[in-house]
């Protein structure tokens, strides 16, 4: 009995070796991230963490377009580690809005994009609904990083309106320091 059962775990292990479960999985042509591997990595590096003064300025920038176009928005100014610098909520704006904000920043901060960019590839269909799983994920227009001297220096996030009213004055703040 003993040898029966050594010889059919044996097997097994033999059947499962020798099957494609090993295999390398072919590029799908449809699949537009199966393209070639690019040589060379560009991205923008980090820089020194915004110092508060900045982060105010482009706070007031984004909260003065806010209150312009009579948006009740939050807004949130992170580090480059996407950590926050400073934070100002207009009356009136949403509460989830608070924590909305402050992610949309950290996102753009700590991935080194517009939250636009991931919203746009999300868009795209199921190659890309991978990007869902990345930590701290958010698709949402309204987080912008803050470059200065070609560096990530922070980045600001907005939320209360329509992602797209987010995004103009999240940007409205990052032009306040160009």
């Amino acid at each position: 009995m003993h040898r029966f059962i050594a010889l059919a775990c044996a097997a097994g292990v033999a059947l499962l070796m020798s099957t494609g479960a090993y295999a390398q999985v072919p590029p799908d042509p449809n699949n537009p991230n199966d393209g070639p591997t690019p040589e060379k990595l560009v991205y923008l590096p980090y820089g020194e963490t915004i110092k508060i003064d900045a982060a105010k300025k482009a706070a007031a920038a984004a909260i003065a377009e806010a209150t312009k176009r009579g948006w009740p928005m939050c807004v949130a100014v992170v580090g480059p580690n996407g950590e926050l610098v400073y934070f100002e909520k207009m009356d009136d704006c949403a509460y989830a809005s608070i924590t909305i904000a402050q992610h949309k920043a950290r996102f753009a901060a700590r991935f080194r994009r517009p939250s636009l960019v991931f919203e746009r590839l999300m868009a795209k269909g199921d190659y890309f609904s991978y990007l869902a799983t990345l930590d701290d994920a958010i698709a949402s227009r309204g987080g912008n990083p803050i470059v200065v001297d070609g560096k990530i220096v922070g980045a600001i996030g907005a939320s209360g309106g329509s992602g797209s009213q987010d995004d103009l004055v999240s940007q409205a703040g990052v032009a306040a320091l160009k």
